[in-house]
């Protein structure tokens, strides 16, 4: 048979397809978790995000407004306006930084604190559940890939 007639294998195989929309379906599922358990607390998604950056971050080093937006993949004057949102709501507190008065450092209240613990407790008991689905879509994944 001449090479220009050979039958070319796909680049993506039917099972890859299968693979990705079934690992997307359930992140997608836990997205829709998280979403909801944040909307129950009157909070956006992207509110509840940077609640949980800004706690992550400050486990380690105070977090600005610039490693908000960084974390988030936000513009700066987004980070800002939602940090602002934020604030109005009881949620974070502005203070500026005593090394850089130029730079403005953000951290949770007592009741961002509190928020913030009620929606993680959730979703990690979500995580849980799932995570033996997540495992098996990650090792089918694995399989395909290194076919």
């Amino acid at each position: 048979m001449p090479s220009s007639r050979r039958k070319v294998k796909p680049a993506v195989a039917t099972a890859d397809y299968e693979a990705l929309a079934s690992f997307r379906y359930a992140v997608r599922r836990y997205l829709a978790f998280t979403e909801a358990g944040a909307r129950s607390v009157g909070l956006t998604t992207q509110q509840h995000q940077a609640l949980l950056a800004i706690k992550a971050y400050s486990l380690s080093r105070p977090m600005s407004v610039g490693d908000l937006a960084a974390e988030l993949l936000l513009r700066h004057h987004s980070a800002v306006e939602l940090v602002s949102r934020l604030e109005r709501g009881g949620y974070t507190e502005r203070r500026a930084d005593p090394e850089d008065r130029r730079r403005v450092l953000i951290s949770l209240t007592p009741k961002g604190e509190g928020v913030l613990e009620a929606l993680s407790t959730k979703n990690l008991r979500e995580l849980r559940l799932i995570a033996p689905s997540f495992a098996a879509l990650l090792e089918q994944l694995e399989k395909l890939s290194s076919e």
